[in-house]
């Protein structure tokens, strides 16, 4: 196998706070990056990005083709708030929502993929109501998603109920649908002690896109680190993972995740992990060099 360079994105949180997109894929690309994620969390001001006008959706539009520099994919983590397998009747019909809206924004401004959280819920209890209700609510955004050809990918969390690739697979069968595909966090797969090369090796055909990050792993008396991690200092064997994908033939993107609120140069940090990414990759034999 030829090795080529391979796409890198970086998330939004990674960046520091901006007054307009333009400026965001500006900066992600004069540090060297191929595109950006965006994040619509349980935050009031990302969730109205849902709302957007058709200006507003215009402008974003326009703004990746004056940069050159896609938003392929959305994370929707908005979900902790209003998770789909809550107690309350509100709270899933505002999740449901959501997933209109999200899907709906997707199609207008020319998002991709859009990341979803494996939460059946997250600030109330889990229970078999929560994740039966979950699993119906996966099988219906699956045909939303089937409808308007936008990609569903299952992030692997920081959350037993999708801590691996190998427990995203019962929802696939369930949902049977060439758009719903998942979306491993290494850091996260790492934590929770699975077997890393297995899991992706094993499901490289599932892949929607991966993401980068380091973590520490879970204990019997220590819940992990799943965010805040520098590179190099977790659990996370980068190597082994670009050898794995390399030997599985992943042709796929990757996604630096990242967050810089505590860095006095974000930007500097940003540019860091890229290149150190980039030097793991090549010991790994995805690329021929750094």
């Amino acid at each position: 196998m030829v090795s080529v360079m391979p796409r890198i994105g970086i998330y939004e949180k990674a960046m520091p706070r901006f007054d307009s997109w333009k400026d965001a894929l500006m900066t992600a690309k004069a540090a060297g990056y191929d595109y950006v994620e965006m994040s619509i969390d349980e935050s009031d001001a990302r969730l109205a990005r849902l709302d957007w006008s058709m200006r507003q959706r215009l402008d974003f539009h326009a703004a990746t083709l004056e940069t050159g520099v896609p938003v392929p994919s959305i994370c929707l983590s908005g979900h902790r708030k209003f998770p789909l397998g809550s107690e309350q009747a509100a709270v899933r019909e505002r999740g449901r929502a959501m997933m209109e809206e999200a899907i709906q924004l997707a199609v207008d401004i020319g998002v991709r993929t859009i990341q979803l959280a494996g939460y059946d819920v997250y600030y109330e209890p889990s229970t078999q109501a929560t994740r039966e209700r979950f699993a119906e609510a996966m099988e219906w955004a699956c045909g939303l998603a089937s409808k308007a050809q936008v990609m569903l990918a299952m992030e692997v969390m920081d959350y037993p109920l999708m801590n691996s690739i190998s427990r995203w697979k019962p929802y696939a069968e369930l949902c049977k649908s060439p758009w719903f595909c998942v979306y491993p966090d290494v850091g996260n797969l790492s934590a929770w002690w699975n077997d890393v090369a297995a899991e992706l090796s094993g499901n490289i055909d599932k892949i929607a896109a991966i993401h980068l990050k380091d973590t520490l792993a879970v204990g019997p008396d220590f819940p992990g680190k799943f965010r805040d991690v520098p590179f190099g200092s977790g659990c996370v064997d980068f190597t082994l993972v670009f050898r794995t994908l390399y030997m599985a033939g992943y042709k796929g993107s990757f996604l630096i995740e990242m967050w810089t609120e505590k860095a006095q140069d974000p930007i500097a940090e940003i540019v860091k992990a890229r290149e150190w990414m980039l030097q793991k990759m090549a010991e790994g034999g995805l690329i021929d060099h750094a």
